[in-house]
């Protein structure tokens, strides 16, 4: 995967960016964008590990460009890796100005989730 060409497979996650969602110069808040990665990672992990997931870690991210409003973002979420209780995700963003074809990458991040019972503790992922 290149900056250029987002992964062969399906978005965990596509919406809009809105007017309500930027900072004082007009561009979306870093904090959106991170929420919308941690929405289709999570989305991912949860399908993976059939059952509640939660975010317990993030690897450093830097963002590459900014996302304006009207933009699709669109988030993928590459599964790295299962353990005995926790999912690695490779969870990318890309912009898609309204007026344009082509995905754009934003940012991306390794997210780490672990899988949870019902009391919130952590439990074994099945496979």
């Amino acid at each position: 995967m290149t900056d250029e060409t987002p992964p062969p497979i399906e978005p965990a996650l596509r919406t809009v960016a809105m007017p309500a969602d930027t900072n004082p110069a007009g561009d979306i808040f870093g904090g959106w964008l991170l929420a919308q990665m941690d929405l289709g990672g999570g989305l991912a992990a949860m399908r993976e590990a059939r059952g509640r997931v939660a975010t317990v870690a993030i690897d450093a991210m830097s963002f590459k460009r900014p996302v304006k409003v009207g933009d699709e973002v669109t988030v993928w979420a590459e599964l790295l890796a299962v353990g005995t209780t926790s999912l690695r995700y490779r969870v990318s963003a890309w912009r898609r100005p309204r007026d344009r074809d082509r995905h754009i990458k934003v940012t991306e991040a390794i997210f780490t989730f672990v899988a949870l019972d019902e009391q919130g503790h952590k439990r074994v992922i099945a496979r």
